[in-house]
């Protein structure tokens, strides 16, 4: 089109020059058209400098000036072309590069008279030559890839530029692969090109045993007609190795017996081969034990020589059985991959036998058998640590415990007996075949092995066989010292009204004695007494609870009041319970006692504090009668450890 447009130019140009006589001469001159004329100019012309690049046709005769300006005249890139105005020739100076100027347009102006002025444009345009080779953003590429990755998977991508024009083809390439190092029969790699981009790939089978590194070279090479243009790149696949070969037992080393009741012991060591890269996932194994025995044994592995080592998790009991059988299994941290090339193609892609196991695929369990092996059990006493309260100055002969012993042997001797351990002041002796342990000297709170206010006797029980064996029995006797204030209620008569409703009073005990023989104190209530309730049972003062069963009348409770030690008495607490309507005085809110009311409550009263006056007094009488004869006696009889007057009071342990 270009072409059309430059003779059609030059057609009339020429046309106006040879006119006939009809034109007036004096108003010709440039040949004004809005068409550039056009000239083409091949790129790195090798000159010699300066050339003539080609002419266009000047009619002088009415344009005195003309003036040609533009890029490569007197614009960037100045001086690459020199135009002649009078002689219309183009000459070119330098080599002109298609990749940095495509083209060239030039204004050509040219003035007369005011009455004629043209202009036109003159266009160079540059031809493009093969100069350039495509080439890859990076000289070198590197990628790192798991074996176990399936055919057709994209190891990377590689990219490629060039500058020359692609409509000859110079700018256009294609991506091949020069060579492969190492050559391998089950692989192949290959590109697939996405314009300007190599996609490298494979077929077949990746195979860490067979190589571990591929090095591949790379070419990009251009389509130019005269001249085709290349350059390459160094591609490394790193292949890293996976699980492709399953472990397997092929040894055990270990007795396979086990004692009754030990927990920890080793029982076997399961070793095994895997030809994956010792320390890779695709080599450390993983045991699992399986079966009813999974619960009592455990296998855990052993970092440095991949060994299974089978242990007792909990005791097993000879009873229950003496054969075992264990199940078990053995993977890797890595799922057990495997690709086989069945049949190689022309196509993309290869047939192959490609698997991939999901976690905790098991091929095989193995069997390992197991002997429990009976001990002789030490015999068990119950129970293994008793607490007893006594009182000090507790003379001999007293007993104060009996061991029991148990055995769930079978196959060893029942004959137990018993001896004893710790005792510092040896205070007590212990029966060999019963285990009752009694004083053999008077118990003294004093002594240096009491801590606070306790000590301690240990007795075993000692069952015979080829190993005898020993069973441990802790008696810890808590001293109480000798006190004289026996526990009684505050108030031991109260009254208490008839309601639809369950009603409550409050009712309190004191002892005199220090606190650690005092409260808090424990209540309760003795004998049948459903409508009766104590809450709560702990405590200085606590409720009397009346259910709303409980008709009028006068009830005798048995309340047993116990302190911090145990130490315990029984009460009587006598309640009047009463319509209180019947004895409400007046109209008003206020509430009087009858006479015979009150006389209710106080006679039973005082009737009781008679009572007590009188049991002190013969008490102090009988007192009196035995220190008379314990004067006259001749000393077999000893009176010691009497803290003060009236400390014969009875209670109840």
């Amino acid at each position: 089109m270009r072409n059309f447009t430059a003779f059609i130019l030059t057609f009339l140009i020429a046309a106006q020059v040879c006119g006939g006589g009809a034109a007036v001469r004096s108003k010709r001159g440039w040949i004004y058209t809005s068409l550039p004329v056009v000239f083409y100019l091949e790129e790195e012309h090798s000159g010699p400098f300066p050339f003539e690049l080609g002419r266009f046709n000047v009619e002088r005769d009415s344009l005195s000036e003309c003036t040609v300006s533009g890029p490569g005249v007197n614009q960037d890139p100045v001086g690459v072309f020199h135009v002649d105005t009078k002689s219309g020739i183009i000459e070119v100076n330098q080599k002109v590069d298609y990749e940095k100027n495509k083209n060239f347009m030039l204004s050509v102006d040219c003035r007369g008279s005011e009455e004629v002025q043209r202009n036109f444009v003159v266009e160079i345009q540059v031809r493009d030559i093969n100069d350039n080779p495509p080439v890859f953003d990076q000289t070198s590429y590197e990628a790192s890839v798991q074996e176990s990755i399936p055919q057709g998977t994209e190891l990377m991508s590689l990219e490629a530029m060039d500058p020359d024009e692609k409509s000859p083809g110079n700018g256009v390439f294609t991506f091949r692969i020069i060579s492969v190092s190492p050559e391998t029969s089950n692989l192949q790699f290959f590109i697939k090109q996405q314009q300007q981009t190599g996609l490298l790939s494979f077929r077949g089978c990746l195979d860490f045993e067979e190589a571990q590194k591929y090095t591949v070279l790379v070419e990009a090479k251009d389509h130019g007609k005269d001249v085709q243009l290349s350059s390459t790149a160094t591609v490394t696949v790193n292949i890293l190795d996976n699980n492709d070969h399953m472990p397997r037992l092929y040894l055990t080393t270990g007795s396979g017996r086990v004692r009754k009741g030990d927990v920890g012991g080793i029982v076997y060591r399961v070793k095994v081969t895997d030809e994956d890269q010792p320390g890779s996932a695709g080599w450390r194994a993983k045991y699992t034990v399986h079966g009813e025995e999974e619960n009592t044994f455990q296998i855990q592995t052993d970092p440095e020589t991949n060994d299974g080592i089978v242990s007792v998790k909990e005791p097993l009991d000879f009873e229950e059985g003496s054969e075992l059988t264990l199940w078990v299994s053995v993977e890797n941290e890595d799922p057990f991959f495997s690709c086989v090339v069945k049949k190689q193609r022309d196509s993309l892609l290869w047939d192959v036998d490609y698997f991939r196991a999901s976690p905790g695929f098991v091929v095989a369990r193995y069997p390992l058998s197991v002997t429990v092996d009976n001990v002789n059990d030490p015999s068990l006493l119950t129970p293994v640590i008793t607490h007893l309260s006594i009182m000090e100055n507790t003379g001999t002969g007293y007993s104060l415990w009996t061991f029991t012993a148990s055995d769930q042997d079978q196959n060893f001797p029942q004959n137990i007996r018993f001896i004893k351990g710790e005792d510092a002041e040896d205070w007590v002796a212990v029966d060999s075949e019963t285990g009752e342990v009694s004083t053999i000297k008077v118990l003294d709170r004093e002594s240096p092995f009491v801590i606070n206010n306790s000590y301690t006797i240990t007795v075993f029980a000692v069952k015979e066989g080829e190993t005898p064996v020993t069973g441990t029995g802790t008696l810890v006797l808590h001293l109480v010292g000798e006190y004289n204030n026996v526990l009684v209620l505050s108030v031991k008569t109260l009254s208490m009204c008839l309601s639809d409703e369950d009603t409550s009073t409050d009712i309190s005990a004191m002892d005199l004695d220090l606190p650690l023989y005092s409260g808090p104190f424990t209540f309760e209530l003795l004998g049948d007494v459903q409508d009766w309730s104590i809450e709560p049972t702990h405590g200085t003062t606590v409720s009397l609870v009346k259910d709303s069963s409980v008709k009028s009348g006068q009830y005798e409770l048995r309340v047993k009041v116990s302190d911090f030690l145990g130490r315990s008495s029984v009460q009587t607490l006598t309640v009047s319970v009463s319509d209180c309507a019947l004895i409400r005085g007046g109209a008003g809110p206020t509430v009087g006692l009858s006479g015979t009311a009150l006389a209710f409550i106080f006679i039973p009263f005082l009737l009781g504090m008679l009572l007590v006056i009188c049991s002190c007094t013969c008490l102090c009488r009988n007192k009196k009668r035995l220190d008379a004869r314990l004067s006259s006696s001749e000393g077999s009889l000893i009176n010691y450890n009497e803290e003060a007057p009236g400390s014969d009071i009875s209670f109840l342990i």
